[in-house]
């Protein structure tokens, strides 16, 4: 009896230890095949704007650096065009196709894919203004679920002290942001804070969608001495029309991102949004070896470089400080 018991433990024994090895040492086979997955990585653009181009490009470049060449992941890339629906649809989508991962670019695009994915597939945020405040995460230290990221928070302070040089005697200052962007309405309303504080008559605009832009922007250039334009997606796809109407008032308005600049702004201090996507890309990847989005903190840039349009600010008959000029020429962007 005692022989047939040492057998059965034996047996026992030799069971577990080979179910150990097996644990910590996966089959040759299983491992090779996670090694030749390719990945599909869905990205989901609010609309095509040269901001958020750029932070899509940025994407790219995030993921290549970290070994996702083009052979090593499918990426599907959709573009919404500011179209509610196409959003729905295009998160859809990348369920059904059974997504790896996400990422979202603007604030809509990120909460409509946060929404489909339920709390299950990872989800990555880029350039996403507050995405606390938006619902997308706890906090940006412990976003605690599926979803991390970055913030393009603006540096508004930074913003205010180009608007005090540009226009140096200027009091009623314009903000406008479109009422369905979290961020831009966020941006907006924070720097009115901030202009209150520093003495000036601050006043918000708002357009509902860019068909608003032209009759709203006429009611403000009439009203005030300087613009501000937040990092807003409306704003920003409106920023010819905006400026359309304030060249023909002589106002300047100063934006918060360089496209913008590029499209008739007079100065910033810009955070790079190839930078942000570039970010964005890397989390990406980390998360796709295993890093887990709920202890993964979000990255906010706030870093900006200068950037200026000298052709705008001569038309509107505005001499630049010589030092904000130099250090656009230094590390930033001259426009001519």
């Amino acid at each position: 009896m005692n022989k047939r018991l040492m057998s059965v433990i034996a047996i026992i024994v030799a069971f577990l230890a080979v179910a150990f090895v097996m644990t910590n040492n996966p089959n040759p086979t299983a491992v090779a095949k996670k090694k030749n997955y390719v990945p599909t990585v869905g990205i989901l653009q609010l609309v095509t704007h040269p901001a958020l181009d750029e932070i899509h490009r940025g994407i790219i470049a995030g993921l290549k650096s970290q070994g996702y060449t083009k052979n090593k992941i499918k990426i599907d890339y959709q573009n919404a065009q500011a179209n509610q629906a196409n959003l729905k649809t295009m998160s859809q989508q990348f369920t059904n196709e059974n997504a790896d991962l996400t990422i979202g670019i603007a604030t809509p695009a990120a909460l409509s894919l946060a929404k489909t994915a339920n709390g299950n597939n990872p989800v990555i945020l880029a350039g996403i203004t507050d995405p606390a405040g938006s619902g997308l995460v706890k906090s940006a230290q412990k976003p605690g679920g599926n979803i991390t990221g970055t913030s393009g928070d603006s540096p508004l302070e930074q913003h205010l002290a180009v608007i005090k040089q540009v226009v140096p005697h200027a009091k009623k200052l314009g903000i406008i942001y479109t009422t369905s962007d979290h961020g831009g309405e966020y941006n907006a309303k924070n720097m009115a804070k901030l202009a209150e504080a520093a003495g000036y008559d601050a006043k918000l605009y708002t357009i509902s969608t860019t068909n608003d832009m032209q009759q709203v922007a006429e009611t403000m250039a009439s009203q005030v001495d300087v613009i501000y334009a937040p990092q807003d997606n409306g704003v920003a796809s409106a920023m010819k029309t905006l400026i359309n109407i304030t060249n023909k008032n002589k106002i300047p308005v100063i934006p918060a991102v360089d496209t913008m600049v590029k499209d008739g702004g007079v100065a910033t201090m810009s955070v790079s949004q190839y930078n942000i996507g570039y970010q964005a890309g890397i989390m990406a990847a980390k998360v796709l070896k295993g890093k887990e989005t709920a202890t993964y903190p979000v990255k906010t840039i706030t870093q900006g470089d200068m950037v200026v349009n000298l052709k705008q600010a001569q038309h509107l008959g505005i001499q630049l400080p010589e030092s904000m000029v130099k250090a656009a020429e230094s590390k930033g962007e001259v426009i001519k």
